[in-house]
């Protein structure tokens, strides 16, 4: 038993890498989501079983990881991609790793300002959810971030950070009530008026289409809130290793289960 477990070891790297092969011939053939959404989940357990020092080493792992993968999109044409990478539940974690967590985000914001390929790839940064309740510095390196590319569009990337799928529908019948309130409309008119195009306008993607395809890793199947109103006709994608752990052919698995699907939108 032992030689065979050794063998498999030795032989597993060829035997993903044939396997890769055979999926990268394939993707001529396939048709490639517009939008992607994705939960970079597990970067505390990934951290755990390999015995690092601390979890936030997993989160470091991880920030890096996400390079690889918009690397990958761009590879395939995607367009849009938006991730969470901190939940408005996450500010429940125990304060150091809080604090760590938003200290490995605001690093890799502020690489990605100077970051060549951002610029040469004409990356537009955008940020999702209720920033204001984040650290001052990290408040200022997601400004900075999105001052510098906004201009870019040839590819987006939305970062959900200090997110909720619940707070941003609040928030967007909220602007809706509010801008038509300015506008002189009652009460009466409102309600009236009020409908899923109306709501639809004020979401923080009101300009974007919506994700075709929404990947979550580390193994746990629900989406806890992510662009809950955008993900209606969405496809998901339930993916059992951790994000820094992620490896180009479970993200090729992905794309092609994508393209095995019949999208009905509801018909």
């Amino acid at each position: 038993m032992k030689i065979w477990s050794l063998i498999k070891q030795l032989f597993r790297p060829l035997f993903y890498s044939i396997y890769r092969h055979r999926l990268e011939q394939q993707v001529d053939n396939w048709e490639i989501p517009q939008h992607i959404g994705v939960i970079l989940d597990g970067n505390r357990r990934y951290a755990r079983n390999l015995g690092l020092a601390s979890v936030i080493e997993g989160h470091y792992d991880g920030a890096d990881k996400l390079e690889e993968f918009l690397g990958w999109c761009d590879e395939l044409g995607i367009k849009i991609v938006s991730i969470w990478i901190f939940s408005l539940d996450n500010f429940n974690r125990e304060g150091s790793e809080v604090h760590d967590i938003l200290n490995v985000i605001e690093k890799k914001m502020r690489e990605m300002v100077n970051d060549d390929k951002v610029h040469r790839n004409q990356v537009q940064i955008r940020s999702m959810g209720k920033i204001e309740l984040l650290p001052e510095s990290l408040q200022e390196a997601i400004r900075k971030a999105e001052e510098v590319t906004q201009n870019y569009d040839k590819f987006i990337l939305n970062v959900a950070v200090a997110y909720g799928g619940r707070e941003e529908v609040v928030e967007a019948c909220r602007n809706y009530l509010i801008s038509e309130t300015v506008n002189g409309k009652d009460i009466d008119t409102l309600i009236e008026e009020l409908n899923v195009t109306s709501i639809a306008s004020h979401l923080y993607t009101s300009d974007l289409p919506d994700p075709d395809l929404i990947i979550r890793t580390s193994g746990e199947i629900r989406l806890s809130g992510f662009l809950m109103w955008q993900s209606v006709y969405s496809e998901y994608y339930f993916c059992d290793t951790f994000w820094p752990a992620f490896r180009k052919i479970d993200f090729l698995r992905a794309i092609r289960d994508y393209n095995q699907r019949q999208r009905r939108y509801g018909q």
